[in-house]
């Protein structure tokens, strides 16, 4: 980790990293720039300024970038959210009976987050016959907000439970920045799969990670 700061410190000051169209300025923290490169599936491009100097720095940072991703595999943090009912559901308690276990965070103001629950209802009940998956949708909704969650979840139709995070506790302990954000978590409770963002089609991708881990549980 510390190879990959100091990497990353050389690599901002000489220039900008360009990524997906968006320019990554001196302000971008370092934490915000790893986040990114470790759940985003659709980056096509990076550009940075032509040199001997900086494709060594380039070089670095990317392998320390790989050592940090395959080391991770947190547990859930322990954080006291409410369900629509409001009762109390302690965050590092959820679980599947060891099966995959899906949580989805979105809000009612986000698009992507609503067609992404909305795709996925369309096929959840396949989903849970073949592998058993469950999945719970974490509102961020604010507080002044959070009346408008049950009604877009009753209107849609959604089979999910629903979990309200109206001061973002759970979001940011994981260290989220943007939504839609979806986590899996293996049987163990373990954080097997992170992915940011939503295209049509991209609930394809979500059920192929549910298959490995439950094929890799027999």
């Amino acid at each position: 980790m510390l190879l990959l700061a100091k990497t990353y410190k050389k690599l901002k000051e000489q220039n900008y990293f360009i990524l997906t169209g968006r320019i990554y300025s001196h302000s971008f923290r370092l934490i915000d720039f790893f986040h990114y490169l470790c759940t985003r599936k659709d980056i096509v491009s990076m550009t940075i300024k032509k040199s001997k100097d900086m494709k060594k720095h380039v070089l670095l940072f990317l392998t320390a970038l790989l050592v940090g991703m395959g080391t991770v595999h947190a547990q859930l943090p322990a954080i006291d959210l409410k369900d629509m009912s409001g009762k109390t559901v302690r965050t590092d308690t959820l679980q599947n009976g060891g099966r995959p276990l899906i949580i989805d965070f979105f809000a009612t103001w986000c698009k992507p987050c609503n067609r992404e629950l909305s795709a996925i209802s369309e096929v959840y009940e396949e989903w849970q016959e073949e592998t058993g998956v469950k999945l719970i949708a974490v509102s961020i909704d604010e507080a002044h907000h959070i009346h408008k969650v049950k009604p877009l979840v009753d209107r849609s139709g959604w089979p999910y439970e629903v979990l309200l995070d109206p001061n973002s506790d759970f979001k940011r302990a994981l260290g989220i920045q943007l939504i839609p954000y979806t986590l899996i978590v293996d049987g163990n409770g373990r954080i097997a799969y992170k992915h940011q963002g939503y295209t049509d089609g991209a609930e394809e991708e979500l059920i192929e990670e549910v298959r490995k881990l439950v094929k890799s549980d027999k």
